[in-house]
């Protein structure tokens, strides 16, 4: 049994130990655990929410981990502390974790300002997201105060931690050309910043001109905010050049959107999605563990795709089944 009142002094404290073990209860599936997890996240939640969250997502090759490590040692450089934490769909589908978290972020893994935690190993993206959001409060109550949130998958997962975040980075490589094509329009929409990485020694002037016509992309699209014009730069993960000018920008739209009370508001949003989202993965896991359902389900499925029975009819069963 989980002492949650020493366990929330603890994390207080700024025990790194106590909050990896925080962290750890709060994925565990055992229903003691969650119950346990629940209770220690209300009694912190007066304590979090006072961090930047900085969604940072990009292409195969983009070098994210590379920019993640060189922009969090700035950061910790400054005086901050920082939590890495990582989204990953394509772990929900194999079981397995992200591989090579601290050795990709050499730098960071050893940083005594730094915590770099992986996704969970299963699950929903849904499910995964809403763990990495509670992971995130933990953080912030154990007195980090920027969290860098990375998609390390690609689909959906952009999205999901465009809505954990209030501030969403997208790094680019400088050969625009055909990628600008392939950039899918949902992601530029929700991009509050544009990084073009990559831009030292040769890539330099390559970087300079994707970054170039990227500006003239983004002026078909109408920006999600009066008071934000979705910037774009360049940087270099390698050299760390651009990083502090893209750090202010970053500083600049929580201080805009926050005078006008927009991040709140954007958070509350995100709670309430979030709460939706925890919803269908418990009835998800419903699905998934309940004897009768599992029981039963192989047989449903394998008359729909005989023809021997619609498919309303057996989401109908499956609904009562689960009491809706």
């Amino acid at each position: 049994m989980v002492d949650v009142a020493a366990l929330e002094d603890a994390i207080l404290a700024g025990e790194r130990a106590a909050l990896a073990r925080a962290i750890t209860l709060a994925e565990s599936r055992r229903a003691d655990h969650r119950e346990q997890a629940h209770r220690l996240i209300q009694r912190l939640l007066p304590h979090a929410g006072g961090a930047n969250r900085v969604g940072i997502t990009g292409v195969p090759g983009v070098g994210k981990s590379t920019v993640i490590d060189a922009l969090g040692t700035y950061l910790t450089g400054l005086g901050h502390k920082v939590a890495v934490l990582a989204v990953d769909p394509s772990s929900t589908r194999s079981g397995g974790s992200i591989l090579g978290d601290k050795t990709r972020m050499a730098r960071l893994a050893v940083d005594p300002n730094a915590y770099i935690r992986p996704s969970p190993s299963s699950g929903t993206l849904g499910g995964v997201a809403a763990k990495t959001r509670e992971t995130m409060l933990l953080c912030e109550a154990a007195g980090f105060d920027v969290i860098l949130v990375e998609t390390v998958g690609v689909g959906q997962s952009e999205t999901a931690v465009a809505d954990l975040t209030d501030f969403f980075l997208v790094l680019m490589l400088p050969n625009a050309g055909d990628e600008l094509q392939g950039i899918k329009k949902g992601i530029v929409e929700i991009a509050d910043m544009i990084a073009v990485n990559k831009a030292d020694g040769a890539g330099a002037n390559a970087a300079r001109a994707a970054a170039a016509q990227y500006r003239s992309a983004l002026h078909i699209l109408a920006p999600s905010s009066s008071l934000w014009s979705t910037p774009v730069v360049t940087i270099s993960g390698l050299t760390g050049d651009g990083l502090d000018a893209m750090w202010s920008k970053v500083e600049d739209h929580r201080a805009r959107l926050g005078a006008k009370g927009l991040i709140a508001e954007k958070r509350r949003r995100q709670d309430v999605k979030w709460m939706w989202a925890m919803v269908e993965d418990r009835l998800q896991a419903r699905l998934r563990h309940d004897p009768a359902l599992k029981a039963r389900t192989p047989m449903l499925e394998a008359a729909v795709g005989a023809g021997e029975l619609s498919p309303t009819l057996a989401a109908d069963e499956i609904a009562k089944a689960l009491g809706l």
